[in-house]
């Protein structure tokens, strides 16, 4: 096949192409430009899309003998990663930017432009299997990225091919190591890459300005504190509260909501965060739709833990009854449907 290799300057992609080289695919090199400053986007582990990044994509495509290029797509990514990140944020929701990546770049943009372009399809680094059209867990279920790719549709999913998914990154690293490619031991970037400094808190002020209001304890209704903007906040958030009134059994305090519009932050007692049930919106099938009611496994974070639920109907999207409580559900939050390890749907918490 003739496939184009998004190639970030990690390790993970740089393997993924190398295997589908040697697989004998006409593999052609492509690095993101998805920053507008990209001096500014890598401090150690933290960050991406960097001139550190894009050379070295270019020098494993040197490696592996084929063409490299860099397609500028960083208007798009602001839009659709960046500003829905924010504009999600300062709707009190809790919005995953790398499953928007996904679903609005890499697996948009980008494959809409390499089929346009005569290719069969995109090689990525993720790590998750793909076999005629089911996407799987990783066999490495410490690095497993099926969740944040359970925004992918049939036809995306098609045209993708995932070397990865049987490789643990142990392996991975001594296959970059083997072959030659200086990114064999290079830092895995982490939290939000668009972010490199972590201060996701001062990147939203700095973009939407002071919004001051009270956080309110739930159980009595009293004022404990002030903030600077509700939208620094997610549910479950126990650090950086900066409450003046000590809770009356002494216990530590919990985000439970958020509302920008009353510019209100509610905490209270962790077992206040537990959700039985809750709605989902807008659901995207990664294969044909299973009838409803569906009984399931639903994950609602990127690295939580799978619990039982009955997914039924509602309108255009799913409610949620789990078999046990999880703590710490958002708004805005991905809610993926598996069974076993197959990936089959996803949504987003409403």
């Amino acid at each position: 096949m003739k496939l184009l290799a998004a190639v970030s300057g990690g390790v993970d992609s740089a393997v993924a192409a190398a295997l589908a080289v040697e697989a004998g695919h006409d593999v052609t090199a492509v690095h993101l430009a998805l920053s507008e400053a990209p001096a500014t986007l890598r401090s150690g582990s933290r960050g991406c899309c960097s001139v550190e990044d894009s050379r070295d994509a270019g020098r494993v495509a040197d490696v592996l003998g084929i063409p490299y290029y860099v397609w500028d797509l960083a208007a798009r990514f602001r839009e659709d990663v960046v500003d829905d990140f924010v504009a999600e944020y300062a709707a009190g929701r809790t919005p995953n930017p790398c499953l928007r990546c996904n679903e609005k770049v890499k697996f948009s943009a980008v494959l809409d432009r390499a089929l346009a372009l005569g290719f069969d399809g995109v090689v990525t680094g993720h790590h998750a299997r793909l076999a005629d059209g089911v996407l799987r867990r990783s066999v490495d279920l410490a690095k497993d990225q099926s969740y944040v790719l359970a925004v992918l549709t049939p036809h995306q999913l098609a045209h993708t091919v995932l070397p990865l998914g049987d490789l643990t990154k142990v392996q991975v690293r001594a296959l970059a190591a083997a072959r030659g490619l200086a990114v064999a031991d290079k830092p895995d970037s982490h939290d939000v890459c668009f972010i490199a400094d972590g201060d996701t808190a001062g990147f939203l002020r700095d973009r939407l300005g002071a919004q001051p209001g009270p956080v309110v304890d739930a159980l009595t209704g009293a004022v404990v504190g002030q903030h600077d903007g509700a939208y620094g906040f997610t549910v479950g958030q126990r650090r950086g509260l900066a409450l003046t009134v000590p809770a009356g059994d002494g216990r530590p305090r919990y985000v439970l909501s958020v509302s920008p519009v009353q510019r209100t932050v509610t905490v209270g007692p962790a077992e206040a965060l537990d959700t039985s049930g809750l709605r989902a919106e807008r659901p995207v099938w990664t294969q044909a739709p299973v009838e409803l009611p569906l009984r399931c496994l639903v994950q609602l974070r990127a690295h939580g833990t799978p619990v039982g639920a009955l997914v039924s109907a509602d309108g255009s999207g799913w409610q949620l009854a789990l078999d046990a409580p999880v703590r710490g559900v958002a708004p805005g939050q991905a809610a993926v449907l598996y069974d076993g390890d197959r990936v089959l749907a996803s949504a987003t918490v409403a």
